[in-house]
């Protein structure tokens, strides 16, 4: 099994946003705009954000 060593790989953050992406759409589609919604999307463009971050400055 290989190692990290303390890093966490890009792809991990590439998959959240995805996550918190999807989650927001289905939320939306069921609820409506509700804080709920308004906390997902926060954390997909952190998580999107934060991927092109590693990608770009490493």
């Amino acid at each position: 099994m290989g190692s990290i060593d303390g890093e966490i790989p890009n792809i991990i953050f590439l998959l959240s946003a995805i996550g918190f992406w999807t989650l927001a759409y289905i939320q939306n589609k069921k609820h409506g705009k509700t804080i709920e919604t308004y906390f997902l999307t926060i954390l997909a463009v952190l998580f999107s954000l934060s991927y092109f971050g590693l990608i770009f400055m490493t």
